[in-house]
């Protein structure tokens, strides 16, 4: 492992010399430090940036789901005023700082990757809102959460098959749980309640679109 990905502060400054301060164009009110066309970062190939021992970046793009959900959460502040939120998969940070914007009580933004976390640290100060994060793998973690928010994750077939049996029970046991998807092959297609729709600009060189329509579910209680 690389010394960029095996110490905090190499990934933070990692993260400050190849990303801008960008606006994500659906949630221009919250400023993210993301990579730009104009970035080496954004044209690596993964096999590059294994390299270096870091993850494919998906903390450095804001991605559709992620846009829709945080949007969803700024326009209806209601859902996570006062309460303790779990952004799941969290990426940028992006739904865990609406999450702060719209009056959650705490927010902890979840994400395996470790440049995640110090992109979210970085994203969260940039926006001014506390948001605490974590690196472990929560799922099958029965927590405290009021209401766990996920973006973009229904990409693969094996995650797909873990997170519904998860994102199940912690429905029944009283949380609410709201999922961001632009489409992706493995969202399923019962046990959800689509609450909005919207059209999200995207980059061409991400998704080979440049708008993905992207609904917000909220899985049903069992």
């Amino acid at each position: 492992m690389s010394e960029v990905a095996a110490d905090e502060a190499a990934r933070t400054a990692f993260i400050r010399a190849n990303t801008a301060i960008l606006r994500p164009p659906h949630v221009p009110e919250i400023p993210l430090h993301m990579a730009a066309e104009a970035h080496e970062l954004w044209l690596k190939t993964e096999d590059e940036l294994r390299e270096i021992g870091l993850p494919p970046p998906y903390w450095a793009f804001a991605w559709a789901g992620g846009q829709g959900l945080a949007r969803f959460i700024l326009d209806h502040p209601e859902t996570v005023a006062g309460k303790t939120v779990l952004d799941f998969a969290t990426g940028s940070g992006l739904v865990a700082i609406a999450a702060m914007k719209s009056g959650a009580r705490r927010a902890q933004a979840c994400d395996i990757d470790p440049f995640c976390a110090a992109a979210t640290t970085l994203n969260a100060g940039l926006n001014q809102v506390p948001v605490e994060t974590m690196t472990q793998d929560l799922i099958g973690t029965l927590g405290d959460w009021d209401v766990v928010l996920a973006g973009d994750v229904f990409y693969d077939r094996d995650l797909a098959g873990r997170l519904m049996p998860w994102f199940s029970a912690l429905a029944a046991g009283g949380a609410i749980i709201l999922v961001g998807d632009p489409g992706r092959a493995y969202l399923p297609i019962s046990g959800l309640e689509r609450l909005a729709t919207y059209t999200v600009p995207v980059t061409r060189a991400l998704e080979d679109a440049e708008v993905k329509t992207t609904s917000v579910w909220r899985i049903a209680t069992p």
